[in-house]
């Protein structure tokens, strides 16, 4: 029987570069009230968000991503030729076929780079960066470009009070590469698929392409609405709150590091409520930088671990070097988490 030569890649990989895209429009609560009968004190003691950036005609899924990977690449030093593997997480592409990474990683530079999509909603970050440290380490690529985007302004419902404030557009991308040293850590990661439906999209794209009005929701017009994202808000923040501390917890533990160790943490932006009451499980001393973007950002999905991460950067609350736990968590439900050392 023939042998199968082993791989060889890295012994390690690390976040190289990352970058942001967030479009021009700022869109405060006030817009949202126009719609909604609500506050904007209720707004903000609810959720945190004060504003959201919505994307133009121009600033489309590739497009965003195509500034924030560029932006990640040259914070890594490196030329997009050499990126063997773009791996771009949305829900918010509507084109079934091809995969946008193709045309991104077309666009960029690279050189035939295996280019696909992946749908893991509000975790999709944690999810492609676990599959670029697979490569990386296994050999099948020596860098990767891991890509979180997002335009939920296209699939909110105005009308809904629930979730019309909470979303925002936006891309962030970090490039995944070798490293002598663990600056990735072990990922937990997982699904409940049992609670997928407090978290969902209000109608499937055939039963609105069909068109019967009796089947559809309506506006306050009387028109057929677009497939918008809806929640069972209590019931994903009882989730979030008291299940993801746990899995942060279960991911400082693989990583073999105590909150005392840890210098920043990035949770997903979908509620300062959660972070908060995150930060208080996890008893994580004053020391630590906590992520709070969503204040001006608004809940991005797969967007919002790599915005936030760039901004901390940007703005000098995190360095380079720093060690950070990020974990991501949503639709599905889904979660990613582990503990990775800043670019």
């Amino acid at each position: 029987m023939a042998k199968i030569k082993p791989s060889k890649g890295a012994p390690y990989a690390r976040i190289l570069g990352v970058g942001g895209y967030r479009p021009t429009r700022v869109v405060p609560n006030e817009v949202i009230l126009e719609t909604i009968d609500s506050s904007d004190e209720w707004i903000r003691s609810r959720s945190g968000i004060e504003t959201r950036h919505w994307a133009g005609p121009d600033e489309t899924v590739a497009a965003m991503s195509i500034e924030a990977a560029g932006k990640a690449i040259a914070d890594a030093g490196i030329d997009a030729d050499r990126i063997g593997a773009v791996v771009v997480s949305t829900v918010s592409h509507f084109s079934q076929t091809p995969a946008v990474a193709t045309e991104i990683a077309d666009k960029l530079g690279t050189d035939k780079a295996a280019a696909f999509d992946i749908s893991a909603g509000c975790a999709g970050f944690g999810y492609g960066l676990t599959l670029a440290k697979g490569m990386v380490v296994e050999g099948s690529a020596e860098y990767v470009l891991v890509i979180g985007v997002e335009r939920l302004s296209d699939l909110t419902d105005l009308e809904d009070r629930a979730t019309a404030f909470l979303f925002g557009d936006g891309a962030g991308a970090v490039v995944v590469g070798p490293s002598q040293e663990p600056a990735i850590g072990p990922t937990v990661w997982g699904s409940e698929g049992d609670k997928a439906g407090t978290i969902k999209q209000t109608v499937p794209w055939d039963r609105f392409a069909v068109g019967d009005v009796s089947q559809l929701p309506l506006d306050s017009a009387g028109n057929v609405k677009f497939p918008a994202i809806t929640q069972e808000g209590q019931a994903v923040f009882r989730w979030a709150v008291f299940e993801m501390a746990k899995v942060a917890q279960q991911a400082l533990d693989a990583a073999g590091i105590s909150s005392d160790d840890l210098d920043v943490f990035i949770p997903h932006q979908a509620n300062v409520r959660i972070i908060d009451s995150m930060v208080k499980t996890l008893k994580l001393p004053e020391h630590v930088t906590v992520a709070r973007d969503i204040r001006t950002t608004g809940n991005t999905s797969a967007a919002s671990i790599p915005l936030a991460m760039e901004r901390l950067l940007a703005t000098g609350e995190a360095k380079s070097g720093d060690t950070a736990l990020v974990i991501g968590f949503g639709a599905g439900l889904v979660y990613a988490a582990t503990v990775v050392t800043l670019p």
